[in-house]
This record gives C-alpha cells, sequence and structure tokens, in this order.
C-alpha cells in the first residue's frame, strides 16, 4: 500500500502512503529521475535517472540500495518476471541495453536496425517478445528475447511515448503524441496485424493500461480552450 513517485527536476524519489497519501520519505538520486517498476517478489523498486542508471531502492523501508550503471540515460524499461533481465531502451546509444538485475550488471546490447530514439517499452513475457517504439522511423520493433533479434515491425504514429501489451485480448496499444493510438493484433508472437487508429488529443502520449479493468487511460495536456483531461478507452 505504497505510491512511488519519480521527480524529475529534483531527482528525488517520494514515498506516499497508498491510502492517506502522506509522504513517508524521501530518496534522492540525481536529476531526470523517470521511469519506475517495482519487483514485488524483492520488494524492490527500479528506477532509470540521470546521465545513465538504473537507482535500487527497498520498498519498504525506502532505503536505497545501489546503482546499476548504464551507457546513457534510460527511458521505458521491463523487468523479466521469470528471470532476472531488465531490458531498458537507451536511445542515445540507440540500444536496448539488457541487465541481469541479480549480479546488477549489464549483460547484453541489442541494436536498433535502421532505427533511432527508442523510447516506449512493453513485454509479453510468455510470447517471450519485447514491443520498443521508435521515433524514426515512426515503427513498432518486435523483438525475440532469446535469439535477440527483431522478428517484426510495422508503423505507427509519430512522437509515441507508451506501449501495452494486453495478454487476454492479444493485441499491443501504442499511444502516439501525433494524437492517436494504435491497435495491433498478434496473430501469431511474429506476425502483427494493424486493427484501428483511435483519435486521442494532440501531445497526448503518456498512458496506462490497467488489464484487471479492461480500460486504458490517456493524458491529453491542456489545448486552446480544451482543459488538460484524462481520456478513458474500454478496450473489447
Amino acid at each position: 500500500n505504497r505510491l512511488f513517485v519519480a521527480n524529475g527536476r529534483s531527482g528525488t524519489v517520494d514515498i506516499f502512503n497508498g491510502a492517506t497519501l502522506e509522504l513517508i520519505r524521501s530518496v534522492m538520486l540525481s536529476g531526470d529521475a523517470d521511469n519506475v517498476r517495482y519487483e514485488a517478489a524483492s520488494k524492490q523498486l527500479y528506477v532509470g535517472y540521470g546521465a545513465g542508471a538504473l537507482g535500487i531502492i527497498d520498498g519498504e523501508t525506502g532505503k536505497r540500495l545501489g546503482d546499476i550503471p548504464l551507457a546513457g540515460h534510460p527511458e521505458s524499461f521491463q523487468l523479466e518476471a521469470a528471470g532476472a533481465r531488465i531490458f531498458v531502451n537507451v536511445p542515445a546509444r540507440k540500444q536496448v541495453v539488457v541487465v541481469d538485475r541479480r549480479r546488477q550488471t549489464v549483460i547484453g546490447n541489442w541494436t536498433v536496425p535502421q532505427a533511432h530514439a527508442n523510447f516506449p517499452m512493453a513485454l509479453d513475457a510468455k510470447g517471450r517478445r519485447l514491443f520498443v517504439g521508435v521515433r524514426v522511423p515512426a515503427e513498432m520493433l518486435v523483438y525475440d528475447i532469446d535469439s535477440r533479434t527483431v522478428v517484426a515491425r510495422a508503423p505507427i504514429g509519430r512522437d509515441a511515448d507508451d506501449i501495452f501489451f494486453d495478454a487476454e485480448r492479444r493485441r499491443v496499444y501504442v499511444v502516439c503524441g501525433v494524437g492517436r493510438v494504435d491497435v495491433f493484433r498478434q496473430e501469431t508472437p511474429d506476425r502483427y496485424a494493424s486493427e484501428r487508429s483511435v483519435t486521442t488529443a494532440p501531445r497526448a502520449r503518456t498512458g496506462l493500461f490497467v488489464p484487471q479493468q479492461g480500460t486504458l487511460y490517456v493524458a491529453a495536456p491542456a489545448a486552446g480552450a480544451l482543459p488538460a483531461r484524462v481520456l478513458v478507452y474500454r478496450v473489447r
């Protein structure tokens, strides 16, 4: 029952009581604290930050446990539930960096072929596939996490910043800042068919998919006379 919030400007991670929203503790990392992932089995928190590192925080005590150095600022990253790997987008290096979180070291660097600006990422653990959104050109790349190769790629909208895999419906949702969500159907782990694009709002590129609700939330910034708002989509 804790809420962890990374603050890019101050470089802190604030830990709140999930019921009262009372601040329990602030943990200092450094500038540009960004993506956060929680591993329930170890009760550890991983935070991408700074010029290149994943910070490790004890989720119960709030104690800072250490860092995993990287060669550039980490954007989206995903934890392998059935293994020890973390897959990390490092766009400055045009790579997906693979980390062993038990040994706290980098064990692999996967190229982003014929593309760059790899920001969003999602993982299909059962299908052994990793989805990476790149902005130049605007594409979704699908990696086989065992062979470490790109097995599929598909065009998407510009300025993608979030990707979600819907395991129940075998779909991929790509939230694009150009003002749409691109929906793909997973026919096989190596084949993806474009189902449709759903119009959102300009610069609406941050989302959250809640599989238990079958709901996709998309944050839309203020634009002209329209206030900032959260757009809510029910998936079918």
